[in-house]
């Protein structure tokens, strides 16, 4: 799937980028999380964003990762888009100080729930069935439900760790503890419906978060990966996968 050209798109192109820090720059990196947020409030054409950090392994964790961040982006073209990653002086700095940078270009093909309020990935794009797809599940944790949702948490992360077609994943937040989220690339569709409709222990948690309305807000989309640039943890995972 290639961008359109138009200027206005006919899917809300959606952008994730991770950022990996030396340790001399943790603190730096820590910061931005207040610092950017000017900048990225004034970005021309960037209609949602939110600034991540992240947790150990490749799913939700209570030990925080001081050398991973992330920025999730929704943009009105795709010209905003790459104006933003090419120039912007933000980027600039995160080029300077990282050690790494990886970005995917998303098309929502799927997306229901809220975040912050508002379904972001609307409107979608065309859908499709063959090739990499990618996923991004994120809640709002009641505060009286914490202690449940993160004694699920090991058995659900090593479940999804060990799921035949998994690419890459992370776990990102906007605030510790109580507003998760995970961002996992996947194979195929079919990988992912294996692992969220046949996988025991997956099924039985999306059980009980209903039953038991763990989450205050929550939001699950799919989107086609278009392209990615960079690299995670040494590789490019969607550029790897083609290559299998």
């Amino acid at each position: 799937m290639a961008i359109p050209t138009e200027t206005l798109l006919p899917f809300s192109l959606t952008t994730l980028t991770l950022f990996g820090y030396p340790t001399r720059a943790r603190l730096w990196a820590f910061l931005q999380m207040g610092l950017a947020q000017p900048e990225l409030q004034r970005t021309a054409g960037l209609r949602f964003w939110k600034l991540l950090g992240s947790g150990q392994g490749q799913g939700f964790s209570l030990q925080p990762n001081w050398d991973r961040y992330g920025l999730l982006a929704v943009w009105a073209t795709a010209a905003d888009a790459e104006k933003f990653f090419s120039s912007s002086l933000l980027m600039d700095a995160y080029r300077r100080h990282a050690a790494e940078i990886w970005t995917v270009y998303l098309a929502p093909v799927q997306a229901h729930g809220r975040w912050s309020g508002e379904n972001p990935f609307q409107p979608l794009a065309e859908r499709r069935v063959d090739g990499p797809i990618a996923v991004l599940t994120r809640a709002a944790i009641r505060w009286q439900k914490l202690l449940p949702f993160w004694r699920a948490v090991p058995a659900s992360s090593t479940a999804l760790a060990q799921a035949p077609g998994l690419l890459a994943s992370i776990g990102v937040g906007e605030v510790p503890f109580v507003r998760q989220a995970t961002f996992s690339l996947w194979r195929s569709e079919a990988d992912v419906k294996a692992f969220a409709y046949r996988n025991d222990v997956h099924r039985t948690v999306i059980q009980r978060t209903r039953a038991e309305r763990w989450y205050a807000e929550e939001l699950f989309a799919r989107f086609v990966p278009i392209r990615s640039t960079g690299q995670w943890n040494g590789v490019d995972p969607l550029k790897a996968s083609a290559q299998r």
